[in-house]
């Protein structure tokens, strides 16, 4: 599939990996929907992004109904649906028997069901539509993993199971799909430049970046942008998880 022909959903669109791979989508001639809880981020990534080529619908994508809505919205916007990225998210970290005690279920279920269910769930709305496409590929669904689904430090048993479970659904889920002419892949990202670590010292960010072998920094969100397109435009891209980090393995803590 070309870039210029994209018509993508972008879910977590309003800011980091989402935001950036919507600028990456409209430079190359798509257009893109953003999907996102955070409204007035949502609106402002569309004035940035040109409100002639980007679109937001504020969307819970843990909400069935909302997602199914959304699509409905995306797909009359831009004429089309041919592309999904999954980049919603929370961190949800928090030991399993912390100081204040064993870690409430509903925080371990809040993760799971943003990171991962919300993944399926837009991913299953999204390729309902995209099966009515004409030609022999009629999408791309691309969801967003993290190097912390093979490496999960302490602290992380909730997201790492809830991107440990991305990881386990790509292969299944591009199966079942092929026959529609959908293909799925998941990135999983090592340590980005996003809100949450931008959002640290300086110092901390610095000694992350001296855990990466190569290049000895963080990620850029342009970076991940880059490889959504490459996994677009590149047809026998099925099936597979693409670590993108610096060749960094973490460490326990």
């Amino acid at each position: 599939m070309q870039t210029k022909h994209i018509k993508a959903v972008i879910s977590g669109g309003a800011s980091g990996l989402g935001l950036a791979t919507a600028k990456r989508f409209v430079e190359a001639g798509g257009s893109v929907t953003l999907l996102d809880v955070n409204e007035q981020a949502g609106q402002a990534a569309c004035e940035t992004l040109g409100a002639n080529r980007a679109f937001f619908i504020a969307t819970d994508v843990t909400d069935e109904a909302q997602v199914d809505a959304a699509m409905d919205q995306a797909h009359g916007h831009m004429g089309g649906l041919n592309v999904l990225v999954n980049c919603a998210g929370i961190l949800g970290s928090g030991r399993v028997l912390g100081r204040e005690g064993p870690l409430p279920l509903a925080h371990f279920n809040q993760t799971i069901q943003i990171n991962l269910c919300g993944s399926f769930n837009t991913s299953k709305a999204a390729a309902s539509r995209m099966q009515h496409n004409e030609g022999e590929e009629k999408g791309v669904i691309i969801h967003t993993a993290s190097v912390a689904a093979y490496e999960g430090q302490i602290g992380q048993a909730a997201y790492s199971a809830s991107k440990g479970g991305i990881v386990g659904m790509t292969l299944p889920m591009a199966r079942e799909l092929a026959r529609f002419g959908i293909r799925v892949m998941t990135i999983a990202p090592g340590v980005f430049h996003t809100p949450m670590v931008d959002g640290m010292t300086p110092e901390i960010q610095e000694a992350l970046a001296a855990g990466i072998p190569f290049p000895k920094r963080l990620g850029q969100p342009d970076e991940f942008g880059a490889l959504a397109c490459h996994i677009i435009e590149n047809e026998y891209f099925n099936g597979s998880v693409i670590r993108l980090d610096g060749a960094v393995r973490l460490e326990p803590k």
